[in-house]
């Protein structure tokens, strides 16, 4: 498979950095993009390109899609993965930061999709990865607007997946738990019904399941990785 082809967008640290070493193991050649040097650095260690940008301005993700495009001519698999929108209590959020939580968590998914559909459509099919959270399964008042707008990404997830499915280019998202890339205190791995922390190395495992052809009849779902946080059928 080494022609095939990820883009990981927060390809720089935790998750996104675990997948894009999930992917290069299994032969994909990959290009990156997260808003330090991080990026860069794993990118110069897995011999694959890097943009330093953010999700939320559609100048960086445009450089990026054109870097992977210019560098390989063809894009297989992409993960999106952005960071946590602003919290607060619910109606103290202020309508700026609604506005930030939608740019930074459903624009994305819509721009990227607009980039590499025609892209995906060209080569006969692709895979593209959300991913969320487990709380657009149970809302949290701890995360209200990352509640609400990653809700938003698996509706979208779904629409896209009918009008693109005949095209064989799937998306779906992984909705992942609370993970040891993030500093949190124990109350947060005991919430879990095996009581501890995801690895980052695990949720990457889920998210190449879901990228590559390991799930080539998965399309339009919303995969939970939370170690048994959410307790809805």
């Amino acid at each position: 498979m080494t022609d095939k082809v990820c883009l990981i967008i927060g390809g720089g640290r935790g998750m996104g950095a675990a997948t894009a070493r999930e992917m290069h193991g299994r032969g994909y050649k990959l290009a990156l993009m997260s808003p330090s040097e991080s990026c860069e650095a794993l990118a110069a260690e897995l011999g694959s390109v890097a943009h330093r940008g953010v999700a939320e301005n559609g100048d960086d993700v445009q450089a990026v899609f054109d870097l992977t495009m210019k560098t390989y001519g063809r894009i297989d698999a992409v993960l999106i993965h952005v960071g946590g929108p602003p919290k607060g209590d619910l109606l103290e959020i202020s309508e700026d930061d609604w506005d930030k939580a939608n740019a930074m968590v459903v624009k994305p998914v819509i721009r990227v999709a607009k980039l590499v559909t025609p892209v995906m459509e060209a080569q006969g099919g692709g895979s593209i990865v959300n991913i969320t959270t487990f709380s657009a399964f149970e809302p949290s008042l701890t995360f209200p607007t990352s509640s609400v707008y990653r809700v938003a990404v698996s509706s979208f997830t779904k629409l896209f997946s009918d009008r693109y499915g005949p095209a064989n280019i799937r998306m779906n998202c992984l909705l992942p738990g609370f993970t040891d890339s993030l500093d949190l205190p124990q109350k947060f791995a005991d919430m879990s019904a095996l009581g501890r922390l995801a690895r980052a190395e695990e949720q990457a495992k889920a998210a190449a399941f879901l990228l590559t052809d390991d799930s080539s009849f998965i399309t339009g779902q919303s995969l939970r990785a939370d170690g048994g946080v959410t307790r809805a059928m």
